[in-house]
């Protein structure tokens, strides 16, 4: 009852904000657009009109390369609400008066203190910094040639395949990498890997690097670190020719600090764009949080949506800190049991809750193939649940917990304590109807400080021992086994999507750190060695290998798009976990030293069965212990709840082997 009610109330307050849209704006179509009306605009005549919200602002100019940097030259007229706009007429010549590419700035000057402030448009759509300089420069992007899109939008995916990734370090080289080089380096890779979704982190401009793209500075403005944004739009352009999606990595959860260059005390206030006071402070992660109740506020994050989507066709975004987003206490010092008095009441920040619902509903009514996913930590629920039930209206959440759980086991249990039960219900612990994208490792198990799975499994073996030359060593031999056999369990048990951060599908080794003072500003760590994948005689291509049929067999099979899977075996003494799932059995054998024959198998649908993916196979890296020409026949025989089962004959570990021995198949 308590959580009815909360929903319906909710779900008012929705409605409510939607009405209040449509009256005073004619509704949220137009209201998204207002990136056509702020910032700069040139008109048809080649006139240009600048238009901006600094309601504590005394005054506003305009200054750059046009005018020689005259800070009184051009103001701008007060409106009402807060609103500020200038109009500039052509040059003689009927070009625009300023031209494409050169550097703007906004001035106010304040009357209590006589403060003069020099801006960056919070519309502003590029931005760039100079080799030596600290602060980002707003550049007027006007392309006399802009970019025209060639290829429609793929279609929604039926399984989400997700390759997550960072553009500035998808190079073995040690620099900023490009768009460029990821549209003619990189996307060949992902698809070839059967990947048809990419995640893009870091894509909103911010001005620390090391900060993964999480603490934005300009939120209209494609990163020019890594290209133009003429080339990231090709870049999304050609992964739609190959039938990819792109997802875009959103942060509206919170902001840089950044002042000269970012939207903290943007008019020389407190608040503007964020609450004032403590409520607009995030202590751990040192930024602004938005004031989403904000008329300006909301005009400007739901047109940023609407901007990333129209301008630079994206597909749908991830959503990144929506368990901050969700809480007035922001996680912090808070844990979550699963308690629903927990995710309901006077903690819940119903303004930010409300964003959200908002976001979705346009997103959604906008565009019938958006995908939006969330990062939340704290399980709300309804999360995922149509809107129109209180939900908040995400087609996906990140299935969290299970990335932790395998650090977890690697850093703290012999492979003999391997929890099978354990295992499996964290695989499946999610509420039914709430879509998850499952994961073993994200960008946030490699962060310094971390390591990747491979470099947990091998260490220090993987720089010496990975080479096709010489016998695989026992902790290399265990190593491979495990990486694909984790993957392919969280792959096929653990969610309705699945995801893998770029280079972990071959093992990467080390971790990542971007270039900082206290590592002496390397790019040693920011940099993904595809040449590893490259080199035959190294290892890693054979975890490539496993990664790319895992994930076309999902695409002939589409586990991922099938209801939850039936669970017939978690056993553990025999370390063995036997599921089905879209007329499909998957059998996993986690024993250290064991190997079993005769060993019978509880089956759904009758018939014959054969092994479609062995991560035995000798070409990933196994041992080839299993005849795929066997053919394996169901009795009528319950087993384990099921009307059939089947016997699955495997070899025997011969006993003068000593190394650790894993098997895992799907047939």
């Amino acid at each position: 009852f308590f959580l009815h009610c909360d929903n319906y109330r909710r779900y008012g307050l929705f409605k409510k904000q939607l009405t209040l849209l449509e009256e005073a704006e004619g509704g949220f179509d137009q209201f998204t657009r207002s990136y056509k009306s702020y910032g700069v605009q040139r008109m048809p005549d080649n006139s240009l009109v600048f238009k901006e919200w600094a309601p504590a602002a005394e005054a506003l100019f305009l200054t750059g390369d046009f005018n020689g940097w005259d800070n009184f030259s051009h103001p701008y007229t007060k409106k009402e609400f807060g609103k500020w706009e200038l109009h500039i007429p052509p040059k003689e010549d009927k070009t625009p008066a300023v031209a494409h590419n050169s550097k703007l700035k906004a001035a106010f000057i304040r009357s209590k203190s006589g403060e003069r402030l020099f801006r960056i448009s919070p519309w502003a759509k590029y931005v760039t910094r100079h080799e030596k300089s600290v602060i980002y420069d707003w550049v007027h992007w006007d392309p006399p040639q802009p970019y025209i899109h060639k290829h429609p939008r793929p279609q929604k995916p039926r399984s989400l395949r997700i390759y997550e990734s960072h553009v500035g370090i998808a190079s073995p080289e040690g620099k900023v990498a490009s768009y460029s080089n990821f549209t003619h380096n990189v996307l060949p890779r992902i698809k070839d890997l059967g990947y048809n979704c990419i995640q893009l982190m870091a894509i909103m401009e911010h001005a620390y690097y090391a900060s993964f793209g999480y603490q934005v500075t300009s939120f209209f403005a494609a990163s020019s670190r890594c290209g133009t944004p003429e080339e990231l739009k090709e870049l999304i352009d050609v992964a739609h020719s190959l039938g990819i999606i792109v997802l875009l990595d959103v942060v509206h959860s919170h902001a840089s600090k950044n002042t000269e260059d970012g939207l903290n005390h943007f008019d020389g206030s407190d608040s503007c764009f964020f609450h004032s006071g403590p409520r607009g402070e995030h202590s751990l992660w040192d930024s602004r949080l938005f004031n989403y109740s904000g008329w300006e506020v909301l005009r400007f994050l739901l047109s940023n949506l609407r901007w990333w989507m129209e301008e630079y066709r994206f597909d749908g975004f991830r959503f990144d800190g929506v368990s901050s987003m969700l809480y007035h206490h922001h996680g912090i010092g808070s844990g979550f049991s699963g308690d629903y008095a927990e995710y309901f009441g006077l903690q819940v920040d119903e303004d930010s809750l409300v964003y959200l619902m908002l976001a979705n509903h346009i997103l959604h009514t906008l565009y019938e193939d958006c995908i939006t996913i969330a990062e939340d930590v704290s399980g709300m629920p309804t999360l995922c649940c149509p809107i129109q039930g209180g939900g908040l209206g995400f087609d996906y959440r990140l299935a969290m917990a299970i990335p932790d759980k395998w650090i977890q086991i690697l850093k703290e249990f012999k492979d003999e304590d391997w929890n099978m039960g354990n295992i499996v219900f964290t695989m499946t612990n999610r509420r039914y109807g709430e879509k998850c994208i499952a994961y073993a490792e994200s960008h946030d198990q490699a962060l310094v400080g971390d390591k990747t799975l491979a470099f947990w499994l091998m260490d220090k073996d993987m720089y010496t021992n990975m080479s096709t030359s010489i016998p695989m060593n026992s902790v290399i031999d265990r190593g491979i086994q495990l990486h694909k056999m984790i993957r392919l369990l969280t792959h096929s048990l653990g969610g309705e999507g699945y995801l893998n951060f770029m280079g972990n599908e071959f093992g990467h080794p080390e971790w990542l750190d971007f270039p900082r003072v206290g590592n002496n500003e390397s790019y040693h760590y920011a940099r993904r060695q595809f040449n590893l994948v490259d080199t035959d005689h190294l290892r890693y291509w054979q975890l490539y290998a496993f990664d790319r049929d895992m994930n076309r067999t999902e695409d002939k099979y589409g586990w991922l798009a099938a209801p939850p899977a039936y669970i017939s075996v978690k056993h553990e003494g025999d370390k063995v976990i036997v599921f089905e799932r879209a007329n499909v059995i998957f059998i996993f054998n986690f024993h250290p030293t064991n190997s079993y024959s005769n060993y019978r198998v509880a089956v759904g649908p009758p018939g014959k069965y054969k092994i479609k993916l062995d991560s035995d196979g000798i070409q990933y890296g196994g041992h080839g212990r299993l005849d795929h020409n066997t053919e394996f026949f169901t009795e009528p025989m319950e087993f384990n709840n099921l009307p059939n089962s089947m016997l699955v004959i495997w070899k025997y570990l011969p006993p003068r082997v000593k190394r650790r021995m894993r098997e895992s198949v799907y047939f």
